[in-house]
């Protein structure tokens, strides 16, 4: 899918429901991702045309999330102005993104996860490409997932699992050798839903 299909799609439609539908029974602190679509077509790389959503893994000593795929972004600190600042912010710290890079296109409903966070996901095009820096500290691999695998059916995968006395859906995606799953795959999910 090219950036003007999916940019026609984002913002012809109205956000529908969420496949996401975990709920947390305590007070929830904020949180903002970005997902950033890279727009191949324009880096003159061979096969590389359409989107791409830029993804990492998480570092193995995190406390909350070790090891596991997600988007950049964090907790929403007192000096963001808003959620598109934190999501700007946190990438910029975690992979060395620079926010001048990055135009943002939308974004999608917040989501309440396990490790008490409500997360607003912040949407975007990179249009050029990128020198990454990632920080060692927070990040162990930057990569990037043609948005296409996402589109097809096939590659999703949805368990139910209990927690806290209620039933919810987990989402899959894998791709290779990394498992997307959790929030971050239901984060795809509902934006692939939205687009189709």
């Amino acid at each position: 899918m090219n950036k003007e299909e999916f940019l026609y799609r984002f913002n012809l439609l109205q956000h529908g429901d969420s496949c996401h539908n975990y709920q947390h029974h305590s007070t929830l602190k904020s949180a903002a991702v970005l997902i950033a679509l890279v727009n191949h077509s324009n880096t003159g790389e061979i096969n590389a045309n359409g989107l791409h959503v830029l993804l990492t893994r998480r570092a193995s000593h995190l406390k909350h999330h070790p090891s596991q795929i997600s988007f950049p972004g964090g907790k929403v600190e007192p000096t963001d102005k808003n959620v598109i600042h934190t999501a700007l912010r946190e990438a910029q710290e975690e992979i060395g993104l620079s926010p001048d890079s990055v135009s943002i296109v939308g974004q999608l409903p917040n989501y309440e996860i396990i490790s008490g966070y409500q997360v607003t996901p912040i949407v975007a095009i990179i249009e050029s490409p990128q020198y990454y820096q990632k920080d060692a500290n927070e990040v162990d691999e930057i990569f990037q997932v043609p948005l296409q695998h996402f589109l097809q059916p096939q590659n999703h995968r949805t368990i139910n699992s209990y927690h806290n006395g209620r039933y919810h859906n987990v989402h899959f995606f894998p791709y290779k050798h990394y498992n997307i799953w959790g929030a971050t795959a239901a984060m795809l999910k509902d934006l692939v839903e939205h687009i189709k």
